[in-house]
């Protein structure tokens, strides 16, 4: 192969930044590594994306127990994937909640995504054999909508839509107007659209952008901090969405193959978006998806570690 497959010649250490949005909101994030969240309420702490092992969640509590000594209650699962999840049992948590779209994915496809996403970014499962065996499961699901009240704060999960997934949620405190978006965002980082709906996401965006947050946290990337940069969050993010699905469907009607539209696509986009992290990670799989839902895939397959390594040497060897 030409380029090392996915992420697994990515091995430097990432920064980590702890950034206060309000009395009840934190943002754990790593220089475009995967983020989580964390709202304190009056009785309860709620953790918003796991981290990929209970080993790398232990540096999220430590965190947490500078700031606080309430028992962390609740895991939110803003979407399947395992590096978002994998975490969850280092918390100990009295319950994981997800959409049912999430816990149906995990039904359908969770053991693959699995091996597929260790396979692709070693350095994000650190002390993997701490991972429990099996998988994790939401205790909790819910459709559309739902409030949790960590006493006198109302804190919300809705799914606004589908785009990074078919189960997205997003968490959203009304009365301060902070959000934590999961992958439906990000910011100086390359969308991972393997298990994306092109055709949704930017209306899915919209609807983030129409509750008018104050802050953001992104899946990847630096927490938002101001209206602006959310602005810029939400536009980086539905660009690179737009643009390759613009690319590929262009493509597609002029009858090029898979190979041919990925060649043309990453050319395209390489000068806006290449500085983003992950980038080169990032686009075979999400030309392969874009290709799939603009030809006979209205749901995205199944990847599993045979896949990707077979996609990657078609598209990059």
């Amino acid at each position: 192969m030409n380029k090392a497959f996915a992420s697994q010649a990515d091995l430097e250490e990432k920064q980590v930044s702890f950034t206060k949005l309000s009395d009840n909101a934190y943002a754990y994030t790593a220089e475009g590594d995967p983020n989580t969240g964390i709202i304190i309420g009056d009785d309860a702490v709620m953790v918003i994306d796991t981290q990929a092992t209970p080993v790398m969640a232990q540096d999220v509590i430590r965190r947490i127990r500078e700031v606080t000594d309430k028992p962390i209650k609740y895991v939110v699962l803003s979407h399947y994937h395992a590096v978002r999840v994998l975490g969850a049992s280092g918390y100990r948590p009295e319950h994981i909640i997800a959409s049912r779209d999430t816990y149906d994915l995990i039904v359908e496809r969770g053991e693959q995504d699995k091996a597929s996403e260790i396979g692709r970014f070693p350095r994000l499962f650190q002390a993997v054999e701490s991972v429990p065996a099996g998988l994790t499961w939401p205790t909790i699901t819910f459709t559309g909508r739902m409030s949790l009240w960590l006493g006198k704060l109302e804190v919300q999960l809705i799914q606004l839509g589908r785009g990074h997934t078919k189960g997205d949620s997003v968490v959203w405190l009304p009365e301060q107007r902070i959000l934590f978006s999961g992958d439906l965002v990000e910011f100086d980082a390359t969308p991972y659209a393997g298990d994306a709906y092109f055709k949704d996401w930017p209306q899915t965006l919209d609807k983030i952008a129409a509750l008018q947050p104050v802050a953001l946290v992104p899946g990847r990337g630096a927490a938002l901090t101001t209206p602006e940069q959310v602005a810029a969050g939400l536009a980086g993010t539905r660009g690179f969405v737009s643009d390759m699905y613009d690319s590929v469907q262009a493509g597609v009607k002029a009858g090029k193959d898979l190979n041919a539209v990925y060649k043309e696509t990453y050319a395209k986009l390489k000068p806006t978006y290449g500085h983003w992290v992950i980038f080169d990670h990032c686009m075979p799989f999400d030309v392969t998806r874009c290709f799939d839902e603009a030809t006979q895939y209205a749901d995205p397959r199944i990847w599993t570690a045979e896949r990707d390594v077979q996609m990657w040497k078609t598209l990059e060897g």
